[in-house]
């Protein structure tokens, strides 16, 4: 009798395993059909997208719609490719991301284990700034970056990402290092360490995990940003979001919507690369951060 009942409950998970699992594969499949459409129809001519099944593979495939989005064409005053505008997205992200990274690596150090009075009032500061609309920001930011003389440059948009990511990176390490054992900070200080003597040689070996996190989500935030970009940007800083927004609209008559759809891909390309390089250390970074103790 208890043999029959417990085939029948093997039964019953097995079955509930494969509903499940048919659910998550058209999830996936829902979820993957827009990446699919854009990289299908990017590498087809503009003839057979005209000619209807979007959905269909390609009958002759090219890659020349990839070309003509990365090129570097010049139409009236400005390029139309994607290339330098890449380099110029490079030059900003990397920057804003190591800057805002470090600094608040420091301000989680700061606020857990060399707290002082007010520094929950900071830090409930800092929280409240990952909240502001970009909107709000954008006629003070402007202000202030013409006081500076950073207008219209690729320094300018790095200290506007650095400033708006310090209360996300801020908010990861704090989190992080308030499970981190006190203990062994005020035994560095009586052996006589100073504060970046113990920042650097017990905290930052240790905080990998939550770097990644903090890493891939000022990656993303910083890439992915088009108001800034659009906002403070000059011709010969523009970013790759501004970029691919003028290569779709550059388009007169005839819109080729194969090259829209390469372009697409490549602004996409860097972080989709991030994410299936690093992504399962992105969610044990998370979790290290979410137990304390």
């Amino acid at each position: 009798m208890s043999g029959a009942t417990q085939d029948n409950a093997l039964k019953g998970s097995g079955a509930t395993r494969i509903i499940i699992y048919t659910v998550l594969i058209l999830f996936m499949i829902f979820y993957l059909l827009p990446l699919y459409v854009m990289l299908t129809n990017s590498l087809k001519p503009l003839e057979e997208i005209r000619g209807g099944d979007m959905l269909a593979l390609p009958k002759n495939w090219t890659i020349e719609p990839w070309r003509a989005a990365w090129s570097y064409a010049q139409i009236g005053v400005q390029p139309t490719g994607l290339k330098p505008y890449f380099i110029n997205s490079i030059f900003m992200v990397v920057p804003a991301v190591l800057i805002s990274t470090s600094l608040g690596a420091l301000n989680g150090y700061v606020l857990t284990k060399w707290s002082f009075r007010g520094s929950d009032l900071v830090f409930g500061l800092l929280l409240l700034a990952c909240f502001i609309p970009f909107q709000i920001v954008l006629i003070p930011m402007a202000r202030i970056l013409g006081i500076l003389g950073l207008a219209g440059t690729t320094s300018g948009l790095v200290l506007v990402h650095t400033i708006y990511g310090l209360g996300f990176t801020t908010l990861f390490f704090r989190n992080y290092y308030a499970a981190f054992p006190t203990e062994l900070v005020r035994a560095a200080q009586i052996d006589g360490a100073g504060f970046f003597q113990i920042f650097w040689r017990i905290l930052a070996p240790s905080s990998a995990p939550i770097a990644v996190v903090t890493i891939i989500w000022q990656f993303t935030n910083v890439w992915n940003d088009f108001l800034f970009g659009v906002s403070f940007a000059d011709f010969d800083s523009i970013p790759m979001t501004v970029a691919l927004n003028n290569l779709v609209n550059s388009s007169t008559g005839v819109k080729e919507y194969n090259v829209h759809f390469a372009g697409a891909i490549l602004a996409a390309l860097p972080t989709l690369i991030v994410y299936i390089v690093s992504g399962r250390y992105f969610v044990r970074g998370l979790m290290a951060g979410a137990v304390k103790g």
